[in-house]
């Protein structure tokens, strides 16, 4: 077998982090699951995971300094235990991030996190598109205030739980046909949190929380609207027995406006103009989210002409600048008529030459006295 030094490419004088760390990638590297049907590379992960049993471990080492494999006991040990003890359980580092293959954990799970909290912000139009300060009051759990968050009762604080050591798990072995199995669960006495609390406070019950409104300060950007969602990082719920915040999701519902809608980053409005003033053309002050603007309507504009001002629209939230307002012409068609104004589209129709069609006699009289 070759040189356990060469074998993970560190040398003589390697520290246990750098064997570790070399360790580490060759076993990614050479894993079976990354290489089937790869006998040589199977060969070589077996080697490599030899030459780190015995190079972790500070007395085998000592011995393979001096004496080589002799000294280390040769070739290794059987095929059901090619990895030895140290070699499985950074193994399982490499592949698991520090963690077993079904899921547990090494060391204490310590407190849970905090739950994460969504709300809804009613927020004003004009809000939405310059962007404001605005208060958000939640429900929620903060840290109890009597016990600093530990849950335990005044004069005395947690202990290590007797069942699992602290570790906050407990292991169990069990047979199977590839030998002894173990897995690893949350600590039942402590749920996990590696400790008992034998006094608990009598305001949070042991919890470390109580539940009460809190009020934020949220910063909504310019440019959102309804269905846009801020994440504010650590305004969640806290977590019980001093562990860490969750996150407060803020779902945003824009308040309509009684002149302008949105589409995209424009503004939309409808500006009425009079049949007279379409064909004649005349000019308008119309109020904007910006200031008052003046607009000329040109002589023989039609309905449904739009007339854009550029960069009076929304802030775009992922660019720069903004959109346009579109400024829509309706035409405002009199719904009722004196006779002198009456007379005198008469003339225009006549002029034109346009062919009217309207009721005579004394039903119409009589209807348009109702009018």
């Amino acid at each position: 077998m070759a040189d356990y030094y060469e074998l993970l490419g560190v040398p003589r004088t390697a520290s246990a982090d750098e064997l570790k760390k070399a360790y580490r990638k060759l076993a990614r590297e050479l894993h079976p699951d990354a290489n089937p049907g790869d006998a040589a590379a199977e060969e070589r992960f077996k080697q490599v995971a030899r030459a780190y049993e015995v190079l972790s471990d500070p007395e085998q080492r000592a011995r393979y300094d001096r004496f080589g494999e002799r000294g280390v006991g040769g070739a290794g040990q059987g095929p059901g235990d090619v990895f030895g003890s140290a070699g499985l359980g950074d193994l399982f580092d490499a592949f698991f991030g520090g963690g077993g293959p079904f899921g547990g954990t090494r060391g204490p799970s310590g407190p849970p996190r905090g739950q994460d909290i969504e709300v809804v912000a009613d927020v004003s139009f004009e809000h939405a598109v310059f962007g404001a300060t605005v208060p958000i009051t939640v429900r929620t759990a903060l840290r109890c205030e009597d016990c600093s968050g530990t849950g335990a009762g005044e004069g005395t604080k947690p202990v290590t739980c007797s069942d699992c050591g602290g570790r906050g798990q407990v292991q169990r072995v069990r047979q199977s046909l590839l030998g002894q199995m173990v897995t690893s669960s949350a600590c039942p006495r402590c749920n996990g949190l590696g400790q008992v609390i034998v006094t608990p406070c009598t305001t949070c019950g042991g919890d470390g929380r109580t539940i009460a409104e809190k009020t934020y300060q949220v910063d909504v950007p310019a440019g959102v609207d309804t269905g846009s969602t801020l994440r504010l990082t650590g305004r969640g719920a806290v977590g019980p027995r001093g562990g860490s915040t969750g996150d407060l999701y803020v779902h945003v519902r824009v308040a309509p406006h009684e002149r302008f809608r949105r589409e995209g980053d424009d503004l939309v409005t409808d500006l009425p103009v009079g049949f007279a003033q379409a064909a004649l053309g005349t000019k308008f002050t119309i109020a904007t989210l910006d200031g008052d603007e003046e607009i000329v309507v040109p002589p023989g504009t039609q309905p449904g002409r739009e007339f854009v001002l550029r960069q009076r629209g929304v802030p775009r939230l992922q660019g720069r600048g903004r959109g346009d307002l579109r400024v829509k012409v309706r035409l405002d068609v009199p719904t009722k008529l004196s006779d002198g104004e009456a007379d005198l589209l008469r003339q225009y129709a006549a002029a034109r030459g346009e062919e009217l069609h309207q009721e005579t006699g004394l039903f119409a009289r009589i209807k348009s006295a109702f009018q």
